[in-house]
């Protein structure tokens, strides 16, 4: 029982020392790139939950998002970065390092851009690169606890300051965008109302304008006739 309950605990551990979701998608629509899960989960239904909080994220992204930016969801933490209008997101527990996250990422990243960066923009259909997801098994794997120190040394200076980016809870974002959509909606609705009260109002100036030529013409032959008739 205690040597269970001890390779128990040395699970969790290594679980909690790993990536346990990727996910790509198209900045300006959302579309779902490619994808892939850790099927070792102990819960893998758990994930879908976090999943489907990214995607709802991914709806809320622009081309003006931070580029780098860490969100907290209960005991996982979202970690993601935007290269050529692209989401790079993954999703690991929240004590696994901040600085294998993005080196993770970057590498990543880097991977998917050399190999599908000219056809990002072609994709119709979600997962339309889901042979990338070989890919990202490999590189999972190679971010796991037992090989960190190799993955260390192989993240650059340009790491060095993951510590600074920003850190927000997801519900907030989440939220935040819905409440940034609805005014964006209502902006438009009230752009649309404002063009049609212009064209409205061009269409009534017109309209009166020609009355008023009726109104002189009408005039005129009513003064021709008046003298035409009465006076001559």
């Amino acid at each position: 029982r205690s040597f269970k309950l001890s390779h128990y605990n040395e699970y969790k551990s290594y679980l909690s020392n790993m990536v346990l979701l990727t996910l790509l998608a198209r900045v300006t629509d959302g579309l779902l790139l490619s994808a892939s899960i850790d099927s070792t989960h102990e819960n893998e239904q758990s994930l879908k939950v976090y999943q489907n909080q990214a995607k709802q994220l991914f709806r809320k992204l622009s081309h003006s998002s931070p580029s780098r930016c860490t969100l907290e969801s209960g005991p996982m933490l979202i970690h993601y970065q935007i290269e050529q209008g692209v989401c790079f997101l993954i999703i690991c527990h929240s004590n696994f390092p901040k600085k294998l996250a993005f080196g993770y990422l970057a590498e990543l990243s880097q991977q998917f851009l050399q190999e599908y960066g000219g056809r990002i923009d072609h994709a119709s259909r979600p997962y339309f690169f889901i042979e990338f997801e070989t890919s990202i098994r490999k590189l999972m794997k190679s971010y796991t606890d037992s090989r960190y120190p190799k993955q260390l040394n192989k993240i650059n200076n340009e790491l060095a300051d993951v510590q600074k980016i920003m850190v927000q809870n997801i519900e907030d974002v989440i939220q935040r965008g819905e409440q940034l959509s609805v005014l964006d909606n209502k902006a438009n609705n009230l752009s649309m109302m404002s063009r049609q009260y212009k064209k409205e109002s061009h269409q009534l100036n017109l309209n009166a304008q020609q009355w008023k030529y009726i109104a002189a013409g009408a005039g005129c032959l009513f003064i021709f006739l008046f003298l035409r008739y009465w006076v001559f």
